[in-house]
């Protein structure tokens, strides 16, 4: 039975989600604290998550990241934070998907079904050329004329489905649901600026990119 862990201080919701959890025949385990859902999430881990960012005692973006430490397992973020800002500090700290309260129960599930049917990880890919730079993604690690470069985790995200693909031209949409989940098909300027940011670190010419090109208006390819 697949498990998901419920990380939220509100009695009420726990409780709820429980409930719908089990009905739809998922093992629900549950967590007041951000301490609780670690040391539960060690002992006991889930194939899901789904994690409030208020929490009493720890801040929901560090539990995220304490899990991220270890665990690649799929993290819902639960929120009332609707701010874009927040949104995107979630998924740069690993979150698979944000939905914010108050939700519909059936397109939480819908949410959930989505990040547990993604493939797990497969075999070791051989590190990829683009341009000056050596992408290891199984490692995690860009190396670069001066040493290692930094990505934040949705910009490996979105480079990794890129890179995976060589020279196919991947729609806006696809890249949007594979990258921040259902949902985001019409936020567009999420490529434009995650698009940038890569083309700043790894092209040599960030305004005429050789290897992360953009078809506009139609959707973005990795030239080889």
């Amino acid at each position: 039975m697949t498990s998901v862990l419920v990380v939220d201080d509100e009695p009420q919701l726990l409780r709820a989600l429980g409930i719908n959890l089990r009905a739809r025949r998922y093992a629900a385990l549950t967590a007041a604290t951000g301490q609780q859902a670690l040391d539960l999430a060690a002992r006991t881990p889930p194939d899901a998550v789904l994690l409030d960012l208020g929490l009493p005692d720890l801040d929901g973006l560090d539990v995220l990241r304490g899990l991220r430490g270890w665990s690649g397992v799929p993290v819902i973020v639960l929120s009332g934070r609707a701010d874009t800002t927040e949104k995107i500090r979630a998924l740069d700290a690993g979150a698979d998907d944000y939905v914010t309260k108050p939700f519909v129960m059936d397109e939480l599930f819908a949410r959930l079904r989505a990040v547990l049917r993604r493939p797990p990880p497969g075999p070791p890919a051989a590190p990829v050329r683009l341009g000056d730079h050596t992408v290891d993604l199984t490692a995690a690690l860009v190396t670069g004329p001066g040493g290692p470069v930094r990505l934040t985790p949705t910009e490996w995200r979105l480079l990794t489905v890129v890179l995976e693909e060589p020279g196919r031209l991947i729609p806006q949409a696809e890249l949007l649901t594979r990258v921040w989940g259902p949902g985001a098909e019409t936020h567009s300027n999420y490529l434009r600026v995650y698009f940038a940011a890569l083309r700043r670190k790894l092209e040599r010419d960030p305004s005429r990119p050789r290897h992360l090109v953009t078809e506009p208006g139609i959707g973005y390819r990795y030239v080889p």
